[in-house]
């Protein structure tokens, strides 16, 4: 977003040795220590941070075939993510291709438990070893116990929010081609472009980058954190009494008996897509409502006062409180 406070201490980690003595010269110090990735689903008060700001470049792709066209694939969890992406699909993978072009580390792939085009990181990821900061070692964690749901993890909440640095993600994958039905969009593509050959992992990675393309601006060029906020998991009740008071809105079958519903439509319906606010120098992007950019705000005031106003109209006309994706910092 282009927008908080500075941080007093900041350091490259490039090594499980190097985070270490990052971590223990901040402890002499008496300062708290927080690690951060490509800072593409972050934002930070305008306040700045009172400590030590390490940044995770620690790198590594091990490839280990395990028989029957399977691979198991250990990553560092400072690879840019859709690098790992393209490694993959260059050597036939399927399970990843439709996380293409999200921005950001491999390392922040579980904490948001990203997921997009009807793929989604938890599907894959085995375990992670991280820095637990309490106990001060490495620890390895299965998926099992990451507490993974839609766009949430044991990383990202309380009481385990910043407890641990995230050094490398194991995945699961196959060689193969993703399996039909496939995502809305992207069948929305292949029949407006429809091909003799059957749909491969390269394949379905370029469709992906050409739809977020489509719609979604540049992080490099356009201050932004992507989706701003998720989309509402409702019980059946609430479903029902929405559909009876808006017979249009989208809302479609989830986990458990829950159902989705599009949070771009809801601010579309207030009409607050593509809208420019003046008072803050905040935008929706003209493409998706999910998008907040800052185009000339001074301030993480500023944003927050622009997420308030997107909050107050949805919740005035749908009875329903967004939640935000990006985390704030510190």
């Amino acid at each position: 977003m282009r927008l908080g406070g500075p941080a007093d201490h900041l350091v490259d980690i490039h090594s499980r040795q190097e985070l270490i003595e990052a971590f223990n010269w901040a402890k002499d110090q008496g300062l708290p220590a927080i690690m951060i990735g490509g800072g593409s689903n972050i934002y930070w008060r305008d306040e700045g941070f009172r400590g030590l700001v390490m940044v995770n470049k620690i790198l590594g792709y091990e490839d280990t075939a395990l028989g029957h066209g399977k691979h198991s694939l250990r990553i560092g969890a400072g690879e840019i993510w859709d690098k790992v992406v393209a490694r993959t699909v260059q050597t036939g993978l399927t399970g990843i291709e439709g996380l293409s072009l999200i921005p950001g580390t491999a390392g922040g792939t579980p904490v948001q438990n990203v997921g997009a085009y009807g793929q989604r990181i938890s599907r894959v990821l085995t375990e992670l070893e991280a820095f637990d900061c309490q106990t001060q070692q490495f620890v390895t964690i299965p998926n099992a116990d990451c507490a993974f749901g839609y766009r949430e993890s044991r990383f990202k909440s309380a009481p385990d929010q910043g407890r641990f640095f995230i050094t490398s993600i194991t995945l699961r994958l196959k060689i193969g081609n993703p399996a039909p039905p496939f995502y809305d969009a992207v069948q929305v593509y292949l029949e407006a472009h429809p091909a003799d050959t059957v749909v491969t992992p390269m394949m379905l990675r370029d469709i992906v980058i050409q739809i977020r393309q489509s719609k979604l601006p540049d992080p490099a060029l356009v201050a932004n954190n992507g989706s701003f906020f998720a989309n509402p998991v409702l019980d059946t009740a609430n479903a029902q009494r929405l559909q009876a008071n808006f017979p249009d809105i989208p809302c479609f079958p989830g986990d458990d008996g829950m159902y989705k519903v599009p949070a771009a439509w809801l601010i579309e319906q207030v009409g607050l897509k593509g809208f420019h606010d003046p008072e803050t120098g905040m935008a929706t992007w003209d493409k998706h409502a999910l998008v907040l950019v800052n185009e000339h705000a001074k301030s993480t005031s500023d944003l927050l006062r622009f997420k308030q106003k997107i909050l107050d109209a949805v919740a005035a006309k749908f009875d329903i409180t967004l939640v935000q994706e990006p985390e704030q910092l510190p």
